[in-house]
């Protein structure tokens, strides 16, 4: 199992238990509310359908004479209503809230004082929710009550003071809330259980549906539909490997056109290398073998073969030279090594090489430098290999007695070379095509010259030096190839 189908795992654990923790604690929550509220409902009712006890008995009883408890009177009354209704405790108050009778069991009794503001405030309501009252028996336990004033030759003598909920009672109703507490917790475990399987089960099939159309999309894919995308546009994780896949399939498809591209500039490179390293060894090979079956060759001709041989070689390892050099290119193991210097210099020595071709062509090689130029920062091996292969190029296509020219102008950019000759020229056609790799000019017109990858060693050396070249050119009318590179300024030179 891979680390990342654990870690899915893991999330989906910590989402479940996260689930469960949350379904137990509404559960909980839903019972204790239910409680509260069943109780509440409870203390209501009661309130509602016994309030009236206290005044009954304070109406119908007279149970205080001469500032006295009448217990001969009350008491049978009081004992008959607790028969009937074992819930209801009675007692009675002097005017400050103290206990002056009662029909309990007197060891019962734990508390001798009522809060008489309490009952003051329930006479002084009319109705809803009514204040709890003290309870005797249970202090500290705030119970519900009925209250009622009893006057005697029209002055208060006390209150008739009826618990509604006596001790039997709350053992009752502890022991009923305890049971509904455990049937509410299993009933809404059980809906909570349906609830999440319903829910589950929707969820679940629109996830598995949806991944099954990405599913048979991917596998279209890989069947080679490369046209294949995953439609919609889903928010969430899913819309996150819709949008992933689709960037993915995007970029597959442009490698996939970019090696096939690739592979056919291949295609033309070995063929060009096959046509042009061919020639020169063939002609090597034919010479070397005359020399070495013609025993009786005069010394004029042996020096001529053999100069025609080392020509060849010559020309071969350029061929050669130029391969390696743009192979190193292509993969990014070039880094240029900037350092100062004077170009007029740099192309005055490289021109001063060619002297002897142009003379033999009778071709007209020059350099024409405005001014006093400030030195430019480049790299001084590739910037030569610049100048070489533009010279290279111009004296291909440049007829004998023709002229090449290269000329140096200083702008507010750099230095800018410009390599002018009178040559063939090039159609407008072609232009955007000649610095592409291995690509040649092939016109019926025109002979097929090199590998066709001088210029493009030339694009690459000064995207290096961010430079772009430039040509100007039209058939018949010879070509100018311009580039600029950066000048230092002249209070650093």
């Amino acid at each position: 199992m891979s680390v990342k189908t654990i870690r899915g795992n893991l999330l989906f654990w910590k989402i479940t238990a996260a689930f469960t923790i949350l379904l137990i604690v509404l559960g909980l929550v839903y019972v204790l509310i239910a409680s509260r509220l069943s109780r509440s409902y409870y203390t209501m009712a009661h309130q509602e359908l016994y309030g009236n006890i206290a005044s009954h008995l304070a109406e119908f009883t007279h149970p205080i004479k001469n500032g006295q408890p009448d217990t001969a009177v009350t008491h049978d009354i009081i004992h008959s209503m607790m028969v009937a209704n074992p819930s209801v405790e009675v007692y009675l108050l002097d005017t400050t809230g103290r206990i002056t009778d009662y029909v309990v069991p007197d060891r019962s009794v734990r508390q001798h004082q009522v809060d008489i503001g309490v009952v003051q405030q329930w006479l002084a309501m009319k109705g809803g929710e009514r204040p709890m009252g003290d309870n005797p028996k249970m202090p500290g336990e705030p119970s519900i009550f009925s209250a009622a004033p009893v006057y005697e030759g029209g002055k208060l003598a006390g209150y008739v003071y009826a618990v509604l909920a006596s001790e039997k009672q709350q053992e009752i109703l502890h022991s009923l809330n305890g049971d509904l507490s455990y049937k509410l917790g299993i009933y809404l475990f059980i809906c909570a259980l349906l609830i999440a399987l319903i829910v589950g089960a929707i969820t679940f099939f629109l996830i598995t549906d949806s991944i099954c159309q990405i599913a048979g999309v991917v596998r279209r894919f890989k069947e080679g539909d490369y046209a294949a995308r995953i439609e919609g546009h889903g928010k969430g994780n899913l819309g996150m490997l819709t949008s992933t896949f689709n960037e993915m399939a995007d970029v597959i498809v442009d490698n996939f056109d970019k090696i096939s591209a690739t592979d056919k500039f291949r295609q033309e490179l070995i063929a060009n290398v096959s046509h042009d390293l061919r020639t020169p060894l063939s002609i090597m090979q034919g010479y070397i073998e005359t020399l070495l079956i013609k025993k009786d060759l005069s010394e004029a001709d042996k020096d001529k073969y053999l100069n025609i041989v080392f020509e060849s070689n010559k020309k071969l390892s350029g061929l050669v030279d130029q391969l390696f050099q743009y192979a190193k290119l292509e993969a990014n193991q070039v880094h240029p090594e900037k350092e100062q210097f004077l170009l007029n210099e740099l192309a005055a020595d490289i021109l001063l090489s060619y002297q002897l071709m142009a003379e033999a062509r009778r071709i007209d090689l020059r350099l024409e430098s405005s001014g006093t130029l400030a030195p430019v920062f480049a790299d001084i091996g590739l910037t030569e290999r610049v100048l070489q292969n533009l010279i290279d190029n111009a004296f291909k296509f440049t007829p004998d007695g023709g002229r090449i020219t290269v000329l140096l102008e200083a702008t507010p950019e750099g230095i800018l070379v410009q390599v002018v000759d009178t040559g063939i020229g090039i159609a407008q056609e072609e232009l955007a095509l000649i610095f592409d790799r291995y690509k040649q000019l092939n016109e019926g017109h025109t002979p097929k010259k090199g590998m066709g990858i001088g210029l493009a060693i030339v694009k690459k050396i000064l995207e290096l030096h961010q430079a772009t070249i430039q040509v100007i050119s039209s058939p018949g009318q010879g070509a100018a190839f311009r580039f600029v590179l950066p000048a230092l300024p002249r209070s650093l030179t």
